[in-house]
């Protein structure tokens, strides 16, 4: 029995997993508000008489976060909470036929490309003019920034090419466009992402264009700054960096996910690189780019990952000193190729190695970040929590990396805003100061 009046026409996007489904969720938004429907990102009214979950498949917590949100929703259908639910995203696209028959409740399951159909099915209209336009749901002065879909890497250990497909660019013209329009509408920092950064143009141009794109987002009035997520190392575009050391809007900040460095496990894994290769290009970067802060995502556990092979990661992070690193426990996908491998490494284990890597990586950011004490950095400012207002400076993205806080009763700063900041303190992964 109904408890509430739900409103018809109201639409709850519900959001899981990484910073490109939540692009997916924007622009899914955009579609529904021009469509004329209220949409909400996340609504905490639960009002809304149709849910749509984008859901991530990418590992198995992420996997049971989506099932667990969808079964919520299933539960509210029942109770008469909500009337419809649609599921989209990374999960439905990997395992459609299993959740259709397991949770026939749902309304509709689509994939990662079925945009289209999905807006068909609620009786809404694709409009091809709303390209790069959306709804944001980050704070407006920054947005994440997809400028390609899918990838063509053979990484043994990842899924997303079973739930994005193969690499398809976007041309410059459209992210252009599309950067012109998030400016006008008070965006000042851009996030490029992408499956894979480097890969960019080779479908469109025939050659690696992440350097050219960059020069042409760069020229966008009204954005301060761009920042790079996810390059791929093998193959990685050099000119990339001279383009960072021209333009000033170009943050010195590169995300590389290196996964490990034993050349056992580069192998296994099918990263098309080396031990000796990787250490080579981390530093020609370095010495391209003084002062560039590199963020990596590394993997502990995976199959055959002997402790020599986890103390070889060990004494690799402690000598590169990387600015910024997280690593992950190894997820055993079905139909990847590692999956034909035994996943032999106890999740015990796996778990300890993560929090030794970390340990190190606590030690080596706490020793950084006091380097930083009595220099000035540009922020920007994302948030006031409790007593402080939040912000990060160039080498910093939200969510993962450091921040830098400033007392609200001694300074005042306007979100969205930036600000000189001194750096009067600092722990492992927070800087305090104040504004110059």
């Amino acid at each position: 029995m109904k408890t509430k009046t739900l409103k018809k026409n109201k639409v709850n996007v519900v959001t899981l997993g990484c910073s490109k489904n939540i692009v997916d969720s924007e622009v899914l938004m955009g579609q529904l508000k021009a469509n004329n429907f209220l949409v909400e990102h996340e609504s905490t009214k639960d009002d809304a008489s149709i849910v749509i979950i984008n859901t991530c498949g990418f590992i198995d917590n992420a996997k049971q976060e989506s099932i667990d949100t969808i079964l919520r929703y299933a539960d509210a259908k029942k109770a008469g909470l909500v009337d419809k639910i649609y599921v989209t995203g990374c999960l439905s696209e990997r395992y459609r036929p299993d959740l259709e028959r397991e949770i026939p409740t749902v309304d509709g399951y689509f994939g990662t490309r079925e945009l289209p159909r999905l807006l068909k099915t609620l009786k809404a209209d694709y409009k091809h003019e709303l390209v790069g336009e959306r709804l944001l749901t980050t704070p407006h002065h920054y947005s994440y920034f997809k400028i390609s879909e899918g990838c063509d890497r053979p990484c043994s250990f990842c899924a997303i090419p079973l739930m994005r497909g193969g690499h398809i660019s976007k041309p410059i013209e459209e992210l252009v466009k599309e950067a012109k329009h998030l400016a006008k509408n008070g965006t000042k920092e851009l996030m490029l992402i992408a499956q894979d950064l480097t890969y960019y143009g080779l479908d469109l141009y025939k050659k690696r264009n992440l350097a050219d794109l960059l020069k042409s987002l760069s020229d966008v009035e009204g954005i301060e700054w761009i920042r790079l997520h996810y390059a791929f190392p093998s193959g990685f575009p050099m000119d990339v960096l001279d383009v960072m050391k021209e333009r000033s809007n170009i943050c010195n900040y590169l995300d590389m996910p290196l996964q490990h460095i034993s050349d056992n496990m580069l192998k296994s894994m099918r990263r098309g690189t080396t031990k000796q290769k990787t250490i080579d290009l981390v530093n020609q970067i370095r010495d391209k780019v003084p002062g560039i802060a590199i963020r990596t995502t590394l993997i502990a556990g995976y199959p055959g990952e002997t402790e020599k092979d986890h103390q070889e990661m060990l004494q690799w992070v402690e000598e590169t000193r990387f600015d910024r690193l997280g690593i992950f426990g190894y997820s055993h996908e079905e139909n990847t190729h590692a999956y034909l491998l035994k996943d032999n490494v106890s999740a015990k284990v796996k778990e300890a190695r993560s929090q030794a890597v970390m340990d190190v990586q606590q030690e080596i950011s706490f020793e950084l970040n006091q380097h930083k004490i009595g220099n000035t950095y540009k922020v920007l400012f994302d948030k006031k929590e409790g007593d402080y207002f939040i912000g990060r400076t160039e080498f910093d993205s939200p969510e993962v990396d450091n921040e830098v806080l400033v007392k609200a009763d001694t300074d005042y700063v306007r979100i969205g805003d930036f600000a000189n900041v001194k750096i009067t303190s600092a722990l492992d992964f927070d800087l305090y100061g104040d504004v110059i």
